[in-house]
């Protein structure tokens, strides 16, 4: 495929375009990434995604697709060359969509509930979760490489996506919250993930991260 037929409307600081990103570059996809600064929001993403107005947004051809998860998924059933990104079991898969769901639900909204809290005492509630979820993943990763087993599959993709900006947290706040003593599997999870040539040279960098996360919380802030 022409590399103008695909494109990603996405930005370098959003774990959820990064996903895309990973999912692409696992296929061996070529594609063409377009930067959406959301300052204000462009003309493009207002138009093809008027619902949600949020990246990002996959061109394919004359298709459209929303919301990271299912771009994810879009590709795994279109490109559906090795490797699979989705378990081929229809139990597995139910399985890792589940998990997805509580990796969005649950570990995103403590990581901005953290950013945004005003003093440790506001933070304490969502430190206790991100421990209690840290440790549910610990145990469905026990044993194995990636979440997906011996290669990287959904869950590790959307749960490696948040990666940097969870590295930004306890790069402000001196806090693990991936503890190599705590979360063995997970601390060597999070090194090989890291490395993965689908994955090498996509992760933001820490400290460019860090300054736009203090424009980013008076952002939060002034929403809330």
């Amino acid at each position: 495929m022409a590399k103008n037929e695909l494109k990603l409307l996405g930005a370098w600081f959003s774990p959820y375009a990064l996903r895309v990103q990973i999912a692409l570059n696992l296929k061996g996809v070529d594609y063409e990434d377009i930067e959406e600064t959301l300052f204000p929001k462009s003309e493009l993403l207002l138009k093809s995604n008027p619902v949600l107005k949020k990246i990002p947004v996959l061109f394919h051809a004359d298709k459209v697709i929303c919301e990271s998860a299912i771009i994810v998924e879009y590709i795994d059933e279109v490109w559906t060359h090795a490797p699979s990104i989705l378990p081929q079991n229809a139990y597995d898969r139910a399985q890792a969509r589940f998990w997805v769901g509580y990796i969005d639900q649950k570990w995103i909204s403590s990581l901005k509930n953290i950013l945004i809290a005003e003093d440790d005492e506001a933070k304490k509630p969502d430190f206790e979760e991100i421990e209690e979820i840290a440790e549910r993943l610990e145990e469905v990763l026990k044993g194995k490489t990636f979440f997906g087993g011996d290669t990287i599959g959904f869950i590790d993709i959307v749960f490696g996506s948040f990666l940097s900006w969870t590295r930004v947290i306890e790069n402000i706040n001196g806090t693990k919250l991936i503890d190599e003593t705590k979360q063995p599997s997970l601390f060597q999870w999070a090194e090989t993930f890291a490395v993965h040539p689908a994955v090498k040279g996509l992760l933001p960098e820490i400290d460019k991260l860090v300054e736009f996360a203090k424009i980013l919380k008076l952002s939060l802030a002034a929403a809330k």
